[in-house]
């Protein structure tokens, strides 16, 4: 059974789910920088992890263990700020779907096409703050090392 397609409602269709694309461009601009401050995380983990199995100074212990508690706590942000900014960039996938398909056939889609959009933008503002978060702590670990300087 052939479906007649009208060429005017596909390409407004089409002029419709393309506006949240541009959250996408964001979303990916967002995961790429924050897996790479998750990667860095990492990294100062482990390095401080080597040193603090090869060292004897109890006072320093005690800052790596500081230091470790904190990154600790980075990378969980980092890990649900990817979270959220992968749900995010799933849900406004549905959206554009949704949008499309609400505009080229019978199907009444504009409820879910608000949710989905809306679940989505909620998601980035989440992910906004645990970005605001992890930055923060790793400013406030900066301003610890400054004031804690050993000869």
């Amino acid at each position: 059974m052939a479906i007649p397609i009208n060429s005017e409602i596909v390409t407004h269709g089409i002029q419709l789910a393309i506006a949240p694309v541009f959250l996408l461009t964001a979303v990916s601009g967002m995961i790429g920088a924050v897996a790479g401050r998750l990667a860095r995380i990492i990294d100062r983990a482990r390095q401080l992890e080597e040193r603090a199995r090869e060292s004897t100074d109890e006072i320093w212990l005690g800052h790596a263990m500081v230091e470790l508690g904190e990154l600790r706590t980075r990378g969980r942000l980092a890990n649900g700020c990817i979270a959220l900014l992968t749900t995010c960039a799933f849900m406004i996938g549905l959206t554009i779907i949704v949008l499309f398909v609400g505009e080229t056939t019978a199907f009444q889609t504009s409820r879910l096409a608000v949710g989905s959009f809306l679940t989505g933008v909620g998601c980035f503002l989440l992910a906004l703050l645990s970005f605001l978060t992890e930055t923060v702590i790793a400013s406030r670990l900066l301003n610890f090392r400054l004031l804690n300087r050993q000869p």
